[in-house]
Parts: structure tokens; sequence; C-alpha cells
């Protein structure tokens, strides 16, 4: 798992799914992304690529907000392998309203924003995924994302007034996201 922006391996629901995952046997890695403050895309490719090890057809990752953007820019470098799946949560390729959170924040999102992912490499080697995303995520672009994801072969999922799917929007437990999650892992 993947964390959003200013999160941890602690945040959010996290641990909840962690522990949901644990008690249906399987192996998982809630990482803890460096400098989340102020997140950048080759500490966090280069991080995911240490910790993944061997990327295979058994390998499926969960995603939030710039977590998933994460996960897109690491599959996007793999060759000759394949992961299981994933699910974003709260994905984007672009946001809306950041010039209201001053210009650090802009400064931040800017090149994750800015530099492309080759969706049809990352298309290649993601076997399935889902986007479960929220008709009132503060950070908009709704179907600018959508149609992002769409170009993946990514199941939508728009779940309605869910915000950005934090602790803060009531995401302390996401029993939809288990519940993707499973069908996704075939269980």
């Amino acid at each position: 798992m993947v964390h959003r922006w200013e999160g941890g391996a602690a945040t959010d629901w996290y641990p909840w799914l962690r522990a949901e995952l644990e008690r249906l046997n399987y192996e998982v890695d809630v990482l803890d992304m460096p400098n989340s403050k102020e997140p950048k895309i080759e500490e966090w490719v280069e991080y995911l690529e240490a910790k993944v090890g061997a990327l295979d057809e058994n390998t499926y990752f969960v995603g939030h907000s710039i977590g998933c953007q994460a996960i897109l820019r690491y599959l996007e470098r793999q060759d000759n392998s394949k992961a299981g799946g994933a699910i974003f949560v709260a994905g984007w390729f672009n946001l809306e309203g950041l010039e209201e959170e001053g210009e650090e924040v802009v400064a931040v999102a800017k090149p994750w924003i800015e530099t492309p992912i080759d969706l049809k490499k990352v298309r290649s080697i993601l076997l399935q995924s889902i986007l479960l995303i929220s008709s009132n995520d503060p950070y908009g672009a709704l179907e600018e994302n959508k149609k992002n994801f769409s170009e993946l072969g990514t199941k939508i999922v728009q779940v309605e007034n869910a915000g950005h799917f934090c602790k803060e929007d009531g995401y302390k437990e996401f029993p939809l996201l288990l519940e993707e999650l499973k069908a996704v892992l075939g269980r």
C-alpha cells in the first residue's frame, strides 16, 4: 500500500485494511514513503523499487492519491514483468484548486502533474485495476481523471460525496475498498 501526500502507514484506513487482509492470510506491506510532506517522483519511485523487489503476477498494489501516481510511475519503469492488479483510491493525473493551498503545495504537485506517464506501457504491465473516485473530491478534475484511468482499462467506481477518502472524511475503515480488492484478488 502506498499512502497519500502527508500520510503514513498508520494514517487513514491503512491499518484497518492491513488487518483485514492479514486476516485473509495475505502478506501486506504498508509503506512509509520518504519525505511525505514534500513527495518527489524519483524518491518515491526508487523507494517502491527497493521495497517491491521482484514484480510478478502475485503482486498487487493499493494506492491513495499521490500514492497512485507513484505506483503508475513505478510500473512504467518495469520491463518484461506483470503486476496482478491495483486499486487506486482518489487517484489523479490532474488537480484543481491548489493555488488556494499556497505556492509550496503548487511547487510540489507541479512535477507530478506535468511529467507524463506512458499509460500504454503501464497497461501492458498491469493486469487489472480499479479506481475508487469521489464525486466531491476537493481536488476536482473528476472527469479528466476518470478519462485517464479509463485509458488503462481501469474499472471506475464513483462514490458519492466521499471527499478524498481520508480519515477526516470519515474513512478509518473502508469496506467498499475491501470488497473491490477481494474481487481483484479473486476471493
